[in-house]
Order: structure tokens, then C-alpha cells, then sequence
């Protein structure tokens, strides 16, 4: 059967200070009235029932989590007693799943993408379902085809075709690129050969478990130790006392990349058109802008300003005259004013902020 882990744990710090540590991104609406965490669940509802439903996030937001999403089970919420990367986190859920059904396959994403339209990602996850019955030794992952050239994504290198299912065209991973600099993002999207690492995955939870063993054997210790005790009365004890060990690593650098080189890893061409909202300028590109060629989610009065995502709280005016490329973010006690060009830079006012004893604004 296929089971859907999401990944809910992260702080989402590029989108300060809407996004806050006690409530981050994921837990947030940005259209309609589900959050981003919802819309997820939402997405993969249609294929996956609630009992196989799973979400890994950090402790502090297990409640928050429950409320979010009351037809989950509360032992199918994971609540990480601290934030150790993704390599522990597939990890620790593979294991889980894999002691609830062995049979399992697993769909694996975050909880904070925007996919659209909803049927061609549920395709492309019966596609690879199906790749994977064919070859359950395989780790797929979803391509998203670059529209421009992105610092802020890692790349995939497409490879040999290698199929296809449900009109979804698979092929090998050459090779896992991390986030490049702007040249040689300008080269990926050029060659016409690489696809965004969208971060979404599918595989069997013997597969992922027994390449963290092959490549990263104390991961696999430590989760499978803790995960031995799930659905008994030591599991708290068991993930609280041990989690910490687990090496603190991305399933990317743990795994995929050496998997890909290894000719273990396929990437599906996604049909259907992505966005991680991974910062301000995300709201650029999913709502309408003014003649100006601004983004405003705030009452705003503008003159001569330009080229600017603006947003505020309800009732909150912001004023801006002979401003441009910028930044303008209103949200409770905080506001943020940033050159447009360094909106992958935001999450540097939080670690300052902390480092200056004002973590209270976080």
C-alpha cells in the first residue's frame, strides 16, 4: 500500500517575519483557508487514506499538528525532539512505516510546496508507484522542469530514459548538483539536461532503509533502535534519549547522491508545475501584481514605488513614496524592509536577531 510521509519540521525562516518559530511557514494560509500543511494532506488524499497518512514535525508543533489534521492518528505524528536534518527524519519514518506494513511503499515530501494541478501530481505518484513495483530496489524522485535559473534550488542530471508510466517519462540520475551559483545555473537551465530536486520522493521503506545502512550506518542505528520501540510504552524514552545521535545530515548528501552514482536513483519529469515558497518573491509568482508591477497584501498607499511585494496585517497602513525592489513585510511586533535581490538572505536577520538576546521576535 502507499503511504504518504510529510515532513512538517522546518522553520521556515525566509518568510520572517510572517513565519515565526511558534508558528512557522507550514502552518500558515497564503490563498484560500488551508494552510500549507492541509493543502498537502489535501493533495494526496485522493490516493492515500489518513491511516497511511503520516506527518514528521518537531515536538513543540505535535499539537499544533493534531489540530491541523484531526483524522491522522496521534501515533501517526512524529514529533522530533530536535531538528536533525532530513537524512534522520526519512530515516526514522521509513523504519515507523516499515514495522507498521512491510509491504509499504512510501511517497516522502514537505509540507510546504504549492503543486498545481492537483491530478497530475496524484499521475505522476501513481507513475511512480508503479516504477517502484517494477524495480523496488530504485529511489524515485520528482524533477520539476527550471524556468529560470534559481541559486535557491539544488539540480538534477537527467540521464538515460528509463521508461515511462501513466505518460510520465522516467530517467536515471547522472548526478545530484547542490544549489549553484548564478553562472552555472544560467549552464544548467541552457544544456536543457537538469531539472530542480523538488524534494519529493518514492520508494520501498526496506530500499531507503538498507541504502542509509550501506552509506550512513550510524543513521541507520539510531533510527532503527528508536523505531523498534514505536506503538510500545518506551517510545517517548526511546526517541527523547536517542534522536540526538543520529548525524545531523541531508538525505541528499546521506543517500541520493551516492545512490545516483551507483545508477540506483530515477527522476520523473513532474507534469504538473511547482513552487516550494521558500521565500518573499514566492508571492510574485502566485498572485497578481499592479501597474507598477508590485505584489501588496497590506492596505498600502504608493507613490512612485515600483517593484515591491508589500504585505501587512489587516488595518495596518504602509506608506511608501519613491521606493523600488523592495521588500516591505508587516507582521505583528516586526517589520521587514529588504533589497528584493536578497530575499534568500532573510533567515540571517533571525539568526542575528537571536544572536542579539531578541530571539522573542523569532
Amino acid at each position: 500500500m502507499l503511504h504518504a510521509m510529510i515532513m512538517a519540521g522546518g522553520g521556515g525562516t525566509r518568510f520572517w517575519p510572517r513565519s515565526r518559530t511558534k508558528r512557522p511557514k507550514q502552518f500558515l494560509t497564503f490563498s484560500g483557508d488551508r494552510t500549507l500543511l492541509q493543502s498537502t494532506v489535501d493533495r494526496v488524499s485522493a490516493q492515500i487514506p489518513p491511516e497511511q497518512t503520516w506527518v514528521i514535525t518537531g515536538e513543540q508543533y505535535a499539537a499544533e499538528t493534531a489540530v491541523q489534521l484531526p483524522e491522522l492518528a496521534h501515533d501517526h505524528i512524529i514529533g522530533e525532539p530536535e531538528g536533525r536534518d532530513t537524512a534522520p527524519c526519512v530515516g526514522l519514518g521509513a523504519a515507523i512505516i516499515h514495522k507498521a506494513d512491510p509491504d509499504a511503499t512510501i511517497a516522502v515530501m514537505p509540507a510546504d510546496h504549492v503543486i498545481e494541478p492537483e491530478r497530475e501530481f496524484q499521475r505522476a505518484l501513481h507513475a511512480a508507484e508503479q516504477f517502484i513495483a517494477d524495480a523496488p530496489d530504485k529511489l524515485v524522485t520528482f524533477g520539476i522542469r527550471p524556468t529560470f535559473p534559481s541559486t535557491g534550488y539544488g539540480y538534477i542530471k537527467r540521464g538515460e530514459p528509463a521508461g515511462t508510466r501513466q505518460g510520465v517519462s522516467a530517467f536515471r540520475v547522472a548526478e545530484f548538483k547542490e544549489k549553484p551559483q548564478f553562472p552555472q545555473a544560467e549552464e544548467f537551465v541552457a544544456s536543457g539536461a537538469y531539472d530542480w530536486n523538488s524534494g519529493i520522493f518514492v520508494w520501498k521503506p526496506a530500499t531507503i532503509l538498507n541504502e542509509l545502512r550501506v552509506r550512513k550506518p550510524s543513521i541507520h542505528e539510531v533510527v532503527t533502535r528508536i523505531a523498534a520501540s514505536w506503538g510500545t510504552s518506551s517510545w517517548p524514552e526511546a526517541l527523547h534519549t536517542s534522536y540526538h545521535e543520529a548525524e545531523k545530515k541531508s538525505i541528499d548528501y546521506a543517500v541520493m547522491q551516492g545512490a545516483a552514482a551507483d545508477g540506483n536513483v530515477l527522476v520523473l519529469g513532474a507534469p504538473y508545475t511547482w513552487d516550494d515558497v521558500g521565500s518573499w518573491l514566492a508571492l510574485e509568482r502566485r498572485n497578481p501584481q499592479d501597474a507598477d508591477h508590485n505584489t501588496v497584501q497590506a492596505l498600502h498607499c504608493g507613490i512612485e514605488t515600483s517593484k515591491c511585494v508589500i504585505v501587512g496585517d489587516p488595518g495596518q497602513l504602509i506608506a511608501t513614496y519613491g521606493v523600488s525592489n523592495l521588500l516591505i513585510i508587516q507582521n505583528g511586533n516586526a517589520i521587514l524592509v529588504a533589497d528584493r535581490k536578497h530575499e534568500d538572505k532573510v533567515k540571517e536577520i533571525v539568526d542575528a536577531l537571536k544572536k542579539t538576546g531578541r530571539g522573542e521576535y523569532t
